[in-house]
């Protein structure tokens, strides 16, 4: 199964490097987040949400202009900035509690996670290569899911501060700070990536808003849409879907969820052996179709213990799938537009995943909490079917 890992070059290490402290930041960040503002600032959760609907907003509207830069100035640069700003998100709401100064901060958060959306994988393909594209995003999605996770149950730190004499605010700030500046070093790792202009676009303003790859775009973007919308209906509402199916508190199901991202990240190792052995469209339709059925099959679990089961069996099956269409993406796209390709996929899978939230989270209101997993299941299947009807014919090197 490692075999195809061999041969990456040096500096691919080191753009996949400089994100595992950021991801790790960001795990902590978005799992504590909820607490912290309303626990520890005393914040409304009205506040709370219009903080997390500040950040999707602003990563949504900054997402395309960010692309069309990275394509014409480069993605490195544009890839440390990303870096920076989320160390700076971090340390704001580390050491402030002013509205004001909070909801700046949380557009900067968006405007870091669009500025990444557009330079990383674009950046991870132009120093792959196409024979190593596909082993590196693997890679990639592998270190970045295990960063979350670690992120995630590094929270627990906190009583280790407090043991130190901090209190549960003290504490809290302590940990956010120590991420701030890991996050912050990891940007070193760019230092070392060199990147030339041979792939980026050339001419003025309506060279670089021009859009060659928009019909392949398109039809990629729908196939997304459509499935983010599913997900969206049952993925980020799956703690309080087990407190309200089994009646699980969240300091139970919350672990769970860690657990299923580290064991996402395993998952993803195996994602271009098995794109070398089915070639990379069907194995992408392979893994999702197989993430559809365990989908049906969450709501019909008996009990909790089987129903974390077969949702984490369903969520690594889906998540194998997103190195293997990233590479794709970036191999059928020119490479002077892989920026403003990842840019656009990112802000339109955004979109969709957030709107239908609303909706499974009403569904479950009304006490139809079998309906979303259904909904999203249909959906699943008719993004599939598109995907395979648009780019069946579709062969990257290293397929059979």
């Amino acid at each position: 199964m490692f075999e195809e890992y061999r041969g990456i070059s040096r500096e691919t290490i080191y753009v996949i490097c400089s994100g595992i402290m950021p991801g790790a930041a960001l795990g902590m960040f978005l799992a504590d987040l909820p607490y912290f503002l309303t626990k520890i600032y005393g914040l409304t959760d009205v506040f709370m949400g219009t903080i997390i609907f500040v950040m999707g907003l602003s990563m949504v509207v900054t997402s395309i202009p960010f692309g069309m830069l990275s394509d014409r100035y480069g993605r490195k640069n544009m890839l440390m900035s990303s870096n920076l700003i989320f160390s700076l998100v971090i340390f704001i709401f580390a050491v402030t509690d002013n509205p004001v100064i909070l909801l700046t901060a949380a557009a900067l958060s968006g405007i870091s996670e669009a500025a990444s959306s557009a330079s990383s994988n674009a950046l991870l393909a132009d120093k792959a290569g196409s024979t190593k594209r596909t082993p590196a995003f693997a890679l990639a999605y592998f270190s970045f899911s295990i960063a979350l996770g670690i992120g995630s149950f590094s929270i627990p730190l906190v009583s280790a501060f407090e043991t130190l004499g901090y209190g549960e605010a003290g504490a809290h700030t302590a940990l956010y700070l120590l991420f701030s500046v890991l996050s912050f070093a990891s940007t070193a790792f760019l230092l070392r990536v060199n990147e030339t202009q041979a792939g980026l676009k050339r001419g003025g303003v309506r060279e670089t808003v021009t859009i060659r790859s928009k019909g392949v775009l398109a039809r990629y973007t729908l196939a997304g849409a459509i499935i983010a919308f599913g997900a969206g209906m049952v993925v980020p509402l799956m703690t309080r879907w087990f407190y309200l199916q089994y009646g699980i508190l969240d300091t139970v199901s919350g672990p769970v969820i860690g657990v299923s991202d580290v064991l996402i990240g395993f998952a993803t190792l195996a994602a271009p052996r098995i794109a070398a052995r089915f070639g990379t469209v069907r194995a992408i339709v392979l893994t999702q179709g197989m993430s559809t059925l365990f989908m049906f099959w969450v709501p019909l679990s008996p009990d909790f213990f089987l129903a974390s089961v077969v949702y984490t069996v369903r969520s690594f099956m889906m998540n194998m799938s997103s190195p293997l269409s990233q590479s794709m993406l970036m191999g059928i796209v020119p490479e002077e537009e892989r920026g403003i390709a990842s840019s656009i996929t990112s802000a339109l899978w955004r979109l969709p995943n957030s709107f239908s939230s609303i909706v499974g989270a009403w569904l479950f209101g009304l006490g139809l909490l079998s309906t979303p997993f259904f909904v999203a299941g249909i959906l699943y299947i008719a993004s599939i079917a598109l995907f395979w009807k648009f780019f069946n014919g579709v062969k990257l090197a290293g397929d059979n």
